[in-house]
């Protein structure tokens, strides 16, 4: 199988292609480096030629729901538009657990992703998973304030990206489904507790504080709406032998 994967450099773009290629496919990484971007099209006719599948899990940093909602239209427009003119059979894309109903902020991108992929008459997979493990250290480098860091408070459920990664592969080659199973980690965590974790086992000596966000988007994090329900899948690797292998 011929696999384009959009956000090939990302955090889980690295791990989709090494597991597909692991698996014996093709893969053609979309890369500015390599003439390709998803933000204005450029590149993406000629990445797509003999696709059977794209898997789209190109990303933006950013809190701004404007900015958020712009990329991720944009960037799988694009995508939609460049498949349909190559003819690929599949596009599968990569979200989040329990965005329905935000307002503002990044999470309000991937609802319009998941929209414009509802919309369009391409054969689509959408996967929401939850937070990655990896989120943890990301979210210290975030929010770190001199000795401090500022964890909001927050009900999660990491999963690791590599599993997300070997899922999303798989998906591309079953046939198109619309909305898969979500995927989510095998255990409930407190986020505070992961960075104070994560940070004991670095060596790093920073005080932790645990801040409640206000607002709907706080009540999301704090009420366990962002962790898989009792009908998905659930990966394998705890946070515990994931933290063990980053040294």
């Amino acid at each position: 199988m011929r696999l384009v994967v959009a956000g090939a450099t990302g955090m889980v773009g690295r791990y989709v292609v090494e597991c597909a290629a692991g698996a014996g496919h093709t893969v053609v990484p979309l890369s500015r480096r390599t003439g390709q971007d998803v933000g204005t099209g450029a590149g993406l006719a000629a990445a797509m030629a003999g696709a059977d599948a794209v898997i789209d899990v190109s990303n933006v940093t950013t809190a701004a729901t404007k900015a958020a909602v712009a990329f991720f239209t944009g960037a799988t427009g694009h995508l939609l538009a460049a498949e349909q003119a190559a003819g690929v059979r599949h596009h599968v894309a990569l979200s989040i657990v329990g965005i329905d109903g935000q307002t503002s902020g990044y999470y309000v991108g991937k609802i319009a992703q998941e929209r414009l992929l509802e919309a369009s008459p391409a054969p689509w997979t959408l996967l929401r998973a939850t937070q990655f493990h990896e989120f943890v250290p990301q979210m210290v480098g975030r929010t770190s304030v001199g000795p401090v860091v500022m964890i909001p408070a927050m009900r999660t459920s990491t999963v690791a990206a590599a599993e997300v990664a070997q899922r999303l592969v798989q998906l591309a080659g079953e046939e198109p489904q619309g909305r898969a199973r979500d995927l989510g980690g095998p255990g409930e965590d407190d986020l505070a507790d992961l960075v104070r974790r994560w940070l004991t086992a670095t060596g790093t000596r920073k005080k932790v504080l645990r801040v409640p966000v206000p607002g709907s988007f706080g009540r999301l994090m704090r009420s366990g709406a962002l962790i898989a329900g009792a009908d998905a899948d659930h990966g394998r690797q705890t946070f515990a032998e994931w933290l063990a292998r980053q040294h």
